[in-house]
């Protein structure tokens, strides 16, 4: 089963957790300090929460395609790049609490879309509190904003 993902970066935490559950009625599927997903059925959706700046509007953070396999995502990555899409893969990183396999594209707008499989739980929490990359080059939440040629740095 793929569904599509959003993650927003929220100001209250708390208080879209409880929003969303209500909208959706379903409870988070994993929430972590400054981070929550939930998994819906209806519409299939996997929407991230990552707490961002206080006072500050949701905004979107990146988009994503989540699929059940590693190869689903190589099948994406050589279709993508068949397609003359840039790509950016990254295999095995830990990212919002996850271990896992994805790869990036821009769309027109520089939007980050990502299509990823989850592999297995991680306890790590450095890679959603802030974009970009913390001084000892782990990955953490960004927008993936790349020219031809360079490289992608984002998760989740």
């Amino acid at each position: 089963m793929s569904r599509v993902q959003l993650a927003l970066r929220v100001s209250d935490l708390d208080g879209s957790v409880a929003f969303y559950s209500k909208l959706f009625g379903v409870e988070p599927a994993k929430r972590r300090p400054g981070y929550a997903n939930f998994a819906v059925a209806e519409p299939p959706l996997k929407l991230v929460l990552i707490e961002g700046q206080s006072e500050q509007r949701t905004v979107m953070d990146h988009l994503g395609v989540e699929v059940d396999t590693t190869g689903e995502v190589a099948d994406a990555t050589a279709r993508l790049s068949e397609l003359g899409l840039f790509t950016q893969v990254e295999d095995d990183t830990t990212c919002c609490y996850a271990v896992q396999d994805k790869v990036w594209v821009q769309g027109p707008g520089t939007e980050p879309w990502e299509v990823y499989t989850v592999k297995a739980d991680a306890p790590d929490a450095t890679s959603i509190h802030a974009r970009g990359e913390s001084d000892s080059g782990e990955c953490r939440c960004g927008t993936p904003v790349a020219e031809e040629g360079e490289q992608l740095s984002a998760c989740c």
